[in-house]
């Protein structure tokens, strides 16, 4: 009863009804942005979001000196937010006002993306040009992910946001996390384009991840672990939040002898063998189940598919 008296608090307030319907609206926004959609201080906007964040109807994701604010998935919040906005008219004025404030903020949020991917484009497209057509790559991992659809799926050093978009009509929940905030713009943009808007990223590091143990039914890592210095921290990170009876997608390049990908791209690894990934995949308590082949020139990119038993050797032995 508390619980509930403290969300209708929260919400029987006009600014507040209005940060509510633009999250609905917009997805994450920044303060910053509420700030120009709402026409407020910043200290008076920041209050009004805390009281929404500590009444559950918002959650607060930092994001670097930016925070995002989002409308809560969980709990009793979720349903009164879905049904008090569904009760507001469409034609009122403030609304409408606030909502072609939100359009601008989304039309420059795009320019920005633009710029970014323009600017790395030259780079990216030089890379794909070495290994076979992402295409056929994304036809594989769709092929692996196989013919069912999950609650959550989490991608791991997400960047555009390109698996969020691939297995989106495959997922009820989709969550990616990057490093780059300049990245995470790009998939923002990209993801509303789309119009789906199912799908989330956050700022995260991949050994840290912002999740809570067992969140998601499958873990995608795509062109990630060629960058990373502990593979195995960043798998038994992964495997943590993945549920009992998960899966876990990899998609990496094999091993090869181009040195020029550490200088010119940054690679910590030049690929890795079939073998490579069974022991990391042993300390995060995963079975290797599948691996595939996709061969290009010179670049052969390589996916393991990996599951999480749905109880441990333990709890087995045990029974």
């Amino acid at each position: 009863m508390e619980r509930t008296v403290q969300v209708l608090k929260a919400l029987a307030e006009p600014t507040r009804l209005r940060i509510v319907a633009l999250c609905f609206a917009g997805g994450d926004l920044a303060v910053s942005e509420f700030v120009r959609i709402l026409g407020q201080s910043q200290p008076r906007v920041s209050r009004h979001l805390k009281l929404l964040t500590d009444a559950g109807v918002l959650i607060r994701i930092p994001e670097g000196s930016w925070v995002f604010y989002r409308i809560s998935a969980d709990g009793w919040a979720s349903v009164a937010v879905d049904a008090l906005i569904h009760s507001m008219p469409d034609d009122e004025t403030t609304l409408s006002r606030d909502r072609e404030r939100l359009a601008a903020v989304k039309t420059e949020r795009a320019h920005a993306a633009d710029a970014y991917f323009s600017a790395n484009a030259e780079s990216w497209n030089e890379l794909r040009a070495m290994h076979i057509d992402q295409a056929e790559v994304n036809a594989a991992l769709l092929n692996v992910f196989g013919d069912r659809d999950v609650d959550g799926l989490l991608d791991i050093g997400t960047g555009t946001g390109e698996m969020l978009k691939l297995f989106a009509d495959h997922i009820r929940r989709g969550e990616g996390v990057d490093l780059s905030r300049d990245m995470l713009g790009v998939a923002r943009s990209s993801l509303e384009a789309a119009g789906f808007s199912h799908c989330h990223v956050r700022q995260g590091d991949l050994y840290s991840l912002p999740y809570e143990d067992a969140s998601f039914d499958v873990v995608v890592v795509h062109q990630v672990l060629h960058y990373v210095d502990d593979v195995a921290g960043a798998l038994i990170e992964a495997s943590r939040v993945l549920a009992p009876g998960g899966r876990m997608i990899i998609a990496d390049f094999a091993r090869h002898d181009i040195e020029d990908l550490r200088t010119q791209h940054q690679h910590r690894r030049l690929g890795f063998n079939d073998t490579d990934l069974d022991t990391s995949f042993e300390r995060a308590g995963l079975y290797r189940e599948q691996i595939h082949h996709l061969g290009g020139n010179p670049l052969t990119v390589a996916i393991w598919l990996a599951s999480k038993p749905k109880q441990s050797l333990k709890a087995e032995n045990a029974a």
